[in-house]
């Protein structure tokens, strides 16, 4: 399985400054842009997404939320990237808004590959420059190449 997030995300995943006033909203705008790529029902990836969520906030604090679910039908991981125009309250451990959601989708298979790619990812947002670099991104593009130059800059 690989592990480089470029592997996982697709430019079209990347969702750039949506509007969104609650996190249900949040979890549905990643959930319409994973049903592009997973070949799923936006309304069934959303359904997985809530009940994660329901399990306990995937905001992980500093502005960031990695919701993820295992999907039926997907051959390997994807991910999609929401940045939000205006933080959104999540839940989160650090009680702070989120604005940057990186959604993991696993296949109903996957053993470990998704702990493992929730851990590389989350090891990459916890650094503040990359955070800032992301929030200060101007295009899908810019995003898109800011996550694969540090995934390769850190897996080194």
């Amino acid at each position: 399985m690989p592990m480089d997030i470029g592997d996982w995300l697709d430019r079209s995943s990347i969702v750039y400054r949506s509007s969104a006033d609650s996190k249900r909203q949040a979890l549905s705008v990643a959930a319409d842009a994973a049903a592009k790529v997973a070949g799923a029902k936006s309304s069934d990836i959303l359904d997985a997404l809530m009940e994660r969520e329901a399990l306990s906030s995937t905001g992980v604090g500093r502005g960031v939320a990695l919701p993820h679910a295992r999907l039926p039908g997907l051959d390997r991981m994807k991910a999609v990237v929401v940045r939000l125009e205006k933080p959104v309250a999540f839940d989160a451990v650090d009680e702070q808004p989120v604005d940057i959601l990186f959604a993991l989708f696993a296949p109903e298979t996957a053993q470990t590959e998704h702990l493992r790619a929730l851990a590389r990812v989350s090891r990459l947002l916890r650094q503040g420059e990359v955070r800032e670099r992301l929030r200060q991104a101007r295009s899908p593009d810019a995003i898109y190449a800011i996550l694969n130059k540090e995934a390769e800059a850190n897996a080194a």
